[in-house]
């Protein structure tokens, strides 16, 4: 199922906008992920590229649950570089649990393929894995994105002509 950019965009736009306008998903913009990257752009770009990967390549799934997993894999709303905001001390490891509680507090309708998106994103760093092609995919992106984030200046930041800088 090649799909061309605009095509892929218009579908994103279409699969994130619900999720995109639940109340909390606003404060995710006022966190840090990597770098200079908000929480917010983050899990839109790895739900963009999750989505941008699985038609590129062909991968036929459940694009309504990778866009809205991706969009949710990091919904744990707090500011995970300020030891005393933060639950723990052990984010790298615990945040898809925190992610994943948010996310069923918020969108009650979560599905098993969702809840498998945000609870297995940060395999191997947590040994449980994926069990869907979709968790994969944005275990996978995540990891690539992440990457793209703490090396580049806000790679995802939408310039003024509406695309992204990166």
């Amino acid at each position: 199922m090649n799909s061309t950019p605009e095509e892929i965009r218009r579908r994103y736009e279409e699969l994130a906008a619900p999720t995109l306008a639940a109340p909390r998903m606003a404060l995710m913009a006022g966190y840090v992920q990597h770098g200079q990257t908000t929480t917010l752009e983050h899990v839109a770009a790895v739900a963009y590229l999750s989505l941008a990967l699985v038609r590129t390549l062909g991968i036929r799934c459940d694009e309504r649950a990778l866009v809205r997993g991706a969009l949710l894999h990091d919904y744990y709303l707090y500011d995970w570089h300020d030891h005393n905001a933060a639950p723990d001390a052990w984010h790298g490891f615990t945040h898809p649990r925190h992610a994943l509680r948010n996310a069923e507090a918020d969108f009650p309708d979560l599905t098993p393929l969702e809840r498998d998106i945000i609870a297995h994103h940060m395999f191997p760093l947590v040994p449980s894995p994926p069990r869907h092609v979709e968790a994969l995919v944005v275990s996978l992106v995540d990891k690539a994105c992440s990457t793209v984030e703490v090396f580049a200046r806000r790679p995802w930041a939408t310039t003024s002509e509406g695309g992204t800088a990166c």
